[in-house]
């Protein structure tokens, strides 16, 4: 298998990293998706998983840069310059959170300690969580392009990072699950197909439960009790509006054998939202 056997995004696909910076201002101290402080819970514990885990990201692909040639390659190139951007921008977000009213500091230490453990597994390892994750930021992207009331009482630059987040992540969705296909050309499918679904379960139970208990942390620090918060956070991610439960569909086409991201060509829709962000390019 040549690098280009891997690759099923459209032939025209590019990926284009934006150096663009928002104002997280607005905020700053209140529940700022909409008023709903259980929606704004949810969306703060997501951004605080952002930072260390897209320089996992980056590092993953990274580590494998020298088996990469051709299209290939410069999409890797790509995508860890957006997840570097990324990265930097959710950093800014997280900075308006009030380390000393919300346990941000124990959210992170135990993060970090999780992906250090990771990192110890090695590079495949590594990369494997990376594509599993990378599904799940592309299914969530694609929600949140396609859904405008779903930012109603938002702040617009607050909207504009995550539609700009979500569309760069749209972009690359593929770039990891073809790396990945590359460095394991030499596995038999049988092989590589029971690694996919052993990575999805495991990072399936880990990825929604920390996130369930980061967000109840969050509502418990403003008053919220225990069985409230976490009830209200599941209601909202598989309840109403069902943050996870409508991106399920797409969810369980990760455990066809031959899936790709690419089967869901999305393409249409992100040349419709590339014309909304044309700012100047990274470096």
């Amino acid at each position: 298998m040549t690098p280009a056997d891997t690759m099923r995004a459209p032939a025209d696909h590019t990926i284009t990293p934006r150096d663009i910076r928002f104002d997280t201002t607005a905020s700053h101290g209140r529940p700022w998706m909409g008023g709903d402080p259980v929606a704004t819970a949810v969306f703060n514990a997501l951004s605080m998983t952002f930072p260390d885990g897209e320089r996992l990201f980056m590092d993953a692909v990274r580590n494998y840069r020298d088996q990469l040639s051709g299209k290939l390659l410069a999409e890797a190139r790509a995508f860890i310059a957006q997840e570097a951007i990324h990265s930097r921008e959710h950093v800014g977000l997280n900075a308006g959170l009030d380390r000393g009213h919300y346990p941000i500091d124990a959210i992170e230490t135990e993060m970090r300690s999780r992906l250090e453990f990771l990192r110890g597994r090695g590079p495949m390892a590594m990369l494997g969580v990376t594509i599993a994750l990378e599904h799940f930021t592309a299914m969530m992207a694609d929600m949140f392009l396609d859904a405008p009331d779903f930012w109603a009482g938002v702040p617009e630059d607050l909207v504009r990072l995550w539609q700009w987040h979500a569309m760069e992540e749209s972009e690359h969705k593929a770039v990891a699950f073809d790396v990945w296909r590359e460095a394991t050309r030499d596995w038999s499918p049988v092989k590589r197909y029971r690694m996919r679904v052993r990575i999805m379960v495991i990072s399936t139970i880990f990825f929604t439960s920390n996130i369930c208990r980061y967000s109840a942390k969050l509502l418990m620090a403003d008053g919220m009790g225990s069985w409230k918060a976490h009830l209200s956070v599941l209601n909202y991610l598989f309840g109403k509006p069902g943050l996870f439960r409508k991106s399920w569909t797409a969810y369980w086409d990760w455990f066809r054998p031959n899936f790709h991201p690419w089967d869901h060509d999305n393409s249409d829709k992100l040349n419709r939202w590339r014309a909304t962000f044309a700012p100047p390019l990274a470096a």
